[in-house]
C-alpha cells in the first residue's frame, strides 16, 4: 500500500540495529536502469572488439562511431556529454559487476540488487533501509523530529524504491512534483481501541501525520532553490536529477535521491538497419544527456563535492546478439559512478569474450555489487567496515572508489594478476593458475558462463609472492569456464579458460 508516495507495512518493530553516526552533509544519487543494460553496448571493450564482431555483428557500433576514453574501452557515440564527464575527472567505470548465481529473472535480480541479498536468500529489506535504520530503529514512531526534520530518502517517480525498504517502513518517499504535495487527512483524532485494528489504524494515522510533515520541508526547499543548469524538458530523466539539484540546493538534508530511466530490456530493436540508432542509442544519450545536464548545474550551484551518482541495473546481456536485433538477459555488466570525488577512469579489466561462446553465455562478474555498495558506505557515509560486513556480508571487499575528498589509501599493494598454464592444451584434466597477492586474504574460484560458483580453490589468507595453484578437473563437462581471482581492497581479476 502507497500514501501519498509512502509505503505501509505492518511488521513488528525491530531492535536489532544499533545507532551509527550520520552527521556529513553528503547525498548519493541512484540511477536505475530498469530492464537490463546491454553493457557491452553501452562501454565496447576495444581489445576484445574482433570477437565480439564474430558474435553480435548484427548489432555492434562500427569501431570507427565509437568514442575512445582509453583504458581499451570506448563509449557508445550517443554519449558524446558523458565523454565530457569522463575526460573532465568526474567519472568512473566498474567494469563486470554481478553477483554470483545469477538470476536472470527481471523480478528477482531486482530484489536481489535493491536489497543486497545472496542470489540464494530473499531478503525484506533494502540496503540503504538496513543502514538507515542501524541509526534510527524507531522509525516511522516520532519522526519528522528536531534532529531529523527531513525525509532520510526520495524516490523521483511514482514508486518508492525498495531500496530504502527498513523492518518497519519505507525510508523514502516518492515524489513526482515537489511544489505539489497534497496534504492527506488522519481521519479523525479518536483513539484507537487496543486491538490489532486499532493498532494499524495508530501506524496508518502516524504515517500520515509523517507524511504530511515532510510534504511542508520539501515545498520549503523546493521554493528556496534553484537551478542554474540547463535541462531539456522532453527529457523525464533529467527532470528527475532538475528536481533533485533543486531540493539539495534549497537546503533538503535527504542523504539519498533514487531516480529511474526505463526500457533496457532490448529483445528486439535494440538497434536498427544503422547500428549507431535504436532505442539502446536513444536510452544511452537519455541518460547522458540527464547526467551531463545534472553535473554541470551541482558544479554552477557549488555542491558538486557534496554528491555521488551511481547507476544500477538488474544485469547485462549476453554476449551474443539475437537474430532479433537484440540481446537476451545476461549477467555482469559495467556500472557508472560520476562526481567530482569519485576515483575516475575504470576499475577492473575488459570483460574478456570467449572466441565462440555459447547462446547462453554472458559477461562473467569481476565485481561483486555488494562491494560497490559497501564500499560507498564506508567512503562517502563514514561506516565502519565491520558495519558494512554485517549490512551485507561477511566477505566484503573494499574497492577504492572515491578520492579527492575523501582518499582511502591502497598504496603498496601489487596489481591483480591472474596467469592460466593449461597443461595438455587444450585443458582437459590438470592447469595451473598463477597469481601474485601481497601479505592478505585471497579467494580462488571457478566459476561457468551461467555465472555460478563452482568450485572455491583459495579462500585463505596467503603470505606475499608468487603463488601457483594446481587445479585437477574430475567432472567438469566440455565448456567455458572462469577462474576469478579475489584480492584486497577491490583488486580482482577474471581470466577465461575454454576447456574442449
Amino acid at each position: 500500500m502507497l500514501l501519498n508516495g509512502f509505503k505501509l507495512r505492518a511488521t513488528p518493530k525491530s531492535s536489532l540495529f544499533t545507532s551509527i553516526s550520520n552527521e556529513n552533509d553528503r547525498v548519493l544519487v541512484l540511477i536505475q536502469l530498469s530492464g537490463g543494460n546491454d553493457g557491452l553496448g553501452m562501454i565496447t571493450p576495444l581489445d576484445q572488439y574482433d570477437k565480439l564482431a564474430n558474435v553480435r555483428g548484427n548489432i555492434l557500433i562500427p569501431q570507427g562511431s565509437l568514442l575512445d576514453v582509453g583504458y581499451n574501452q570506448a563509449f557508445h557515440p550517443s554519449m558524446f556529454g558523458l565523454q565530457s564527464v569522463f575526460d573532465e575527472g568526474k567519472m568512473a567505470v566498474v567494469q563486470a559487476v554481478g553477483y554470483p548465481n545469477q538470476n536472470r529473472s527481471h523480478f528477482r535480480s531486482t530484489d536481489i540488487w535493491t536489497s543486497g541479498s545472496p542470489a540464494t536468500e530473499n531478503w525484506t529489506t533494502g540496503w540503504l533501509g538496513r543502514y538507515f535504520q542501524q541509526g534510527q530503529p524507531n522509525f516511522p514512531n516520532g519522526y519528522p523530529n528536531a534532529e531529523y526534520p527531513d525525509p532520510f530518502a526520495l524516490t523521483l517517480g511514482g514508486n518508492v524504491t525498495e531500496t530504502c525498504q527498513g523492518t518497519l517502513a519505507n525510508f523514502s518517499m516518492a515524489i513526482n512534483d515537489p511544489f505539489n504535495l497534497t496534504t492527506l487527512s488522519t481521519g479523525g483524532d479518536s483513539t484507537p481501541s487496543s486491538t490489532p485494528y486499532g493498532e494499524e489504524l495508530a501506524f496508518l494515522r502516524l504515517t500520515i501525520e509523517s507524511t504530511n510533515a515532510y510534504s511542508d520541508v520539501i515545498e520549503a526547499a523546493a521554493n528556496g532553490g534553484s537551478n542554474m543548469g540547463n535541462y531539456q524538458v522532453d527529457n523525464l530523466l533529467a527532470q528527475q536529477l532538475k528536481n533533485v539539484a533543486l531540493l539539495i540546493s534549497g537546503g533538503l538534508k535527504t542523504k539519498v535521491y533514487v531516480v529511474n530511466l526505463g526500457g533496457f530490456d532490448t529483445h528486439a530493436g535494440q538497434v536498427v538497419t544503422d547500428p549507431t540508432l535504436g532505442t539502446h542509442s536513444e536510452l544511452l544519450q537519455t541518460l547522458s544527456d540527464a547526467v551531463t545536464s545534472f553535473q554541470q548545474d551541482l558544479a554552477l550551484l557549488g555542491i558538486e563535492k557534496r554528491v555521488i551518482t551511481m547507476t544500477f541495473s538488474e544485469f547485462g546481456r549476453r554476449i551474443r546478439s539475437n537474430d532479433s536485433l537484440g540481446t537476451d538477459h545476461g549477467d555482469a555488466a559495467p556500472l557508472m559512478l560520476f562526481g567530482s570525488c569519485v576515483r575516475p577512469g575504470f576499475t577492473g579489466e575488459s570483460p574478456e569474450i570467449p572466441v565462440n561462446p555459447s547462446v547462453e553465455e554472458a559477461v562473467a562478474m569481476q565485481y561483486d555489487f555488494r562491494n560497490v555498495y559497501g564500499s560507498i558506505l564506508m567512503d562517502w557515509f563514514e561506516v565502519e567496515q565491520a558495519d558494512v560486513q554485517n549490512l551485507l556480508f561477511q566477505d566484503f571487499s573494499y574497492i577504492p572508489l572515491v578520492d579527492g575528498c575523501n582518499i582511502s589509501a591502497t598504496a603498496g599493494l601489487p596489481a591483480a594478476e591472474l596467469t592460466i598454464v593449461p597443461y595438455p592444451n587444450p585443458f582437459s584434466r590438470v592447469i595451473n593458475v598463477k597469481f601474485s597477492s601481497g601479505n592478505e586474504h585471497v579467494r580462488l574460484s571457478v566459476f561457468n558462463n551461467a555465472g555460478q560458483e563452482l568450485k572455491v580453490l583459495i579462500n585463505k589468507r596467503l603470505n606475499a609472492g608468487e603463488h601457483t595453484i594446481t587445479y585437477e578437473n574430475g567432472d567438469l563437462p566440455s565448456g567455458n569456464y572462469y577462474f576469478n581471482l579475489r584480492l584486497e581492497n577491490g583488486r580482482q581479476k577474471t581470466k577465461l579458460v575454454v576447456k574442449s
